[in-house]
């Protein structure tokens, strides 16, 4: 089981949650540390995870969940709200990049992932989440490449995949009706060249 599936059913599933994203960062800038705060846990993996509440009204929210060196569980770490998301910066829409920004009503955080690759399929989702379950307040994409925004985003792949198979499907069995419907006629044909037949040899046989 990989990271994302192993958060998944660790930390969204046992609250009733669906995890519909996640990608894996490292801060693009240092966190101020208080002088007062001693010790620690070590190093650490940081993911920040998109996910939907499974009762309705569903509710949407961001959180950031962590997994600490030598430790083969995760720990839930600061949450928020979708609503609460105000812009999310892509840094530079002419190229893939790795680098993102998320400014929440309380919070702003600067951002790298593993790969310009999976920060692209999370922004997609999460783009796509944003129209879906928010009504208002919608937040700022900016800097964002336009595959992100639609067009050739993966959830429009997704679509166009399952929309091709099902006309696919849906004209193989038209063919197959076709088929089944000339093998019927055929069939009639035989059907009444015999009884024909049938006929003129009893007419034959008794002249």
């Amino acid at each position: 089981m990989n990271a994302k599936s192993a958060i998944s059913k660790e930390i969204f599933a046992p609250h009733d949650e669906r995890m519909l994203g996640a990608v894996q960062v490292k801060r693009r800038t240092k966190k101020k540390i208080p002088f007062l705060a001693t010790g620690g846990q070590g190093e650490y993996l940081t993911y920040i995870c998109l996910s939907v509440t499974n009762k309705k009204p569903a509710q949407a929210s961001i959180t950031k969940v962590k997994q600490f060196e030598g430790s083969t569980s995760f720990v839930r770490r600061t949450q928020w709200m979708l609503e609460q998301l105000r812009q999310v910066n892509g840094i530079d829409p002419n190229r893939d990049s790795p680098e993102f920004d998320l400014l929440f009503e309380n919070a702003f955080d600067q951002w790298v992932a593993s790969t310009a690759s999976e920060k692209c399929t999370f922004f997609q989702v999460l783009h796509h989440t944003c129209q879906r379950y928010l009504t208002d307040k919608k937040p700022e994409f900016i800097n964002c490449q336009s595959k992100i925004m639609g067009g050739n985003s993966i959830l429009h792949s997704a679509a166009d995949s399952v929309t091709s198979a099902v006309q696919k499907a849906s004209q193989a069995l038209n063919e197959r009706g076709e088929r089944l419907g000339r093998a019927e006629e055929k069939t009639e044909e035989l059907k009444n060249s015999a009884q024909q037949f049938a006929e003129t040899a009893h007419k034959v046989r008794f002249c």
